[in-house]
Parts: C-alpha cells; structure tokens; sequence
C-alpha cells in the first residue's frame, strides 16, 4: 500500500503539469486569436479533452478559452477600430472573427458600445494620447465572465 503523502504529491505535480499546459494554451490565444482557434483544438494541442480543459482553464483564469480568444480578438480590434482606417467588417475579419452579428454582439458586451460607435468616439478620445497609454485606457471591461467584487469594509 503506498504512503498517503505519495498521492498528495503525485496530485501536486499532475496540478502543475495542468497548469503549465493551460499557460500553453492562454500563450497560443495570445499569438494566433486572428486563427481559426476552436476549444477541441486547443485541447488537442496540449493533450487534454475540451471539457477538462474548459474546466481547468476557468478555475485557473476565472473564464473559459473561449470567452479568454473573443477578449483578445475584441482588444486587438479596439486598436484597429481606434486608427479608423478599417471599416468594422475589415476589423471582424482582421481578427479571426468569422461572424459581423457575433462580432458585434461580443464587442458591445464587452466595450457597452457597438464597434461603429467606438470607432467614431474612440479616434476623438484619444488624439494626441501615445498609442501605449491609449492601450491601456481604454482596455475593455469584462460585463459578464468576471464580476469585479466589491471590496469589503470592516
């Protein structure tokens, strides 16, 4: 019979072993979110089924891949919306989405404004700000998938 501390160990390490794929997977987003990206693909990339994946990923980073690819793909397309020179369907498409509707949808869930409205308000907001700190101002907000917690007085 083993010794009770060895399944706690083999635990451990099987946790890091997940949580250095998740990384893998959230570092794949990051660099191909204008791919064709699918949970089952991802999944199959670092040896794991979707659903585990799903699973793991939401208890490691609070949502699931998917919503984790449309955050991407709707930051990406705040900055190209911002230079103004991409219509918002040349926008969708430049970033993996393959659906306007769906596009649109997720984007006015997360920006609270529909693409065509941000990229007539946004070019004016941000006149003269260093694209850097534009960046970072306007960085969506998270409606649905995150509730940010209220803090707690005492």
């Amino acid at each position: 019979m083993c010794h009770p501390a060895w399944g706690r160990a083999l635990t451990e390490a099987h946790r890091l072993k997940d949580l250095a794929r998740l990384r893998r997977v959230r570092d794949r987003i990051d660099r191909e979110y204008a791919q064709p990206l699918d949970v089952e693909a991802l999944a199959r990339g670092v040896h794991m089924s979707a659903g585990h994946l799903s699973r793991q990923f939401r208890a490691a980073y609070g949502e699931s891949p998917y919503s984790y690819l449309m955050t991407r793909r709707i930051e990406r397309a705040m900055a190209l919306l911002r230079r103004g020179d991409l219509s918002v369907t040349e926008v969708c498409f430049a970033v993996g989405c393959s659906s306007l509707g769906t596009f649109s949808t997720r984007f006015t869930e997360l920006v609270g404004v529909p693409p065509s409205v941000y990229r007539r308000e946004a070019a004016r907001a941000t006149v003269g700000m260093p694209p850097c700190v534009a960046k970072q101002v306007t960085r969506p907000v998270r409606n649905r998938e995150a509730q940010v917690k209220e803090p707690q007085l005492a």
